[in-house]
């Protein structure tokens, strides 16, 4: 029965702190301010998390393990299916964790841009892991001429942006766009784009006057 309450108290502080850290930034957000969203004890937050700083590294890293892990799956289907369908599998994976926890995304891609001991932590951990399983399928995309030739480093960091910028900028594509960026349709939408972008500026190889190898899948 504690167990179970813990467990329930936890899973509140994490959604008050990320509702808080999205709308009063991480400085903003006081301890007694979670806590009292989260309608628990202000010692709970130290005992649970060490803290509002082991809260916020808690929430980074765990976002950023399922974030990686979904870039990992695709990845190790190389071996069986084309490096474009491995590319495509892994944006499409991205873009669905990251849809269903959105608000947790945006924090964490808003965190990322400032300098800190925990980020440089997590560009080592996390978004190099990012970094080489985008670059083996790249980089197996080239060896087979499914993908025409190109800087692997510049495609990345291309891609990534295209890649946050639905969920760093939600109000962005609400306001200027009137569009509904929580919306599933939204997302479908999006990743459509994206995988036309693959197949105009990536795979196409005719322009380039490399023949595709074509595996199954």
């Amino acid at each position: 029965m504690k167990q179970e309450r813990d467990t329930v108290s936890k899973r509140s502080v994490i959604q008050a702190a990320i509702q808080l850290f999205n709308t009063k930034g991480f400085n903003g957000t006081s301890v007694r301010d979670i806590a009292g969203k989260a309608e628990v004890n202000v010692a709970l937050i130290s005992y649970y998390f060490n803290g509002k700083k082991g809260l916020a590294e808690y929430l980074m890293t765990s976002f950023l393990e399922g974030y990686v892990k979904e870039i990992e799956a695709a990845y190790q289907q190389l071996d069986m299916k084309s490096a474009k369908t491995c590319l495509i599998d892994a944006i499409q994976r991205v873009m669905e964790y990251q849809h269903q926890n959105r608000q947790l995304a945006r924090f964490v891609h808003r965190e990322i841009t400032f300098d800190s001991v925990l980020v440089r932590e997590i560009m080592t951990t996390y978004l190099s892991k990012e970094k080489f399983y985008f670059s083996k399928i790249y980089e197996v995309g080239f060896a087979r001429k499914e993908f025409r030739p190109q800087s692997i480093d510049y495609i990345i960091m291309q891609m990534k942006g295209m890649l946050s910028m639905p969920f760093l900028h939600p109000q962005y594509i609400l306001e200027v766009h009137h569009i509904q960026p929580h919306e599933h349709y939204f997302i479908d939408r999006y990743t459509k784009q994206l995988k036309e972008w693959i197949e105009l500026y990536i795979c196409d190889t005719e322009s380039w006057g490399v023949r595709p190898l074509v595996m199954n899948g």
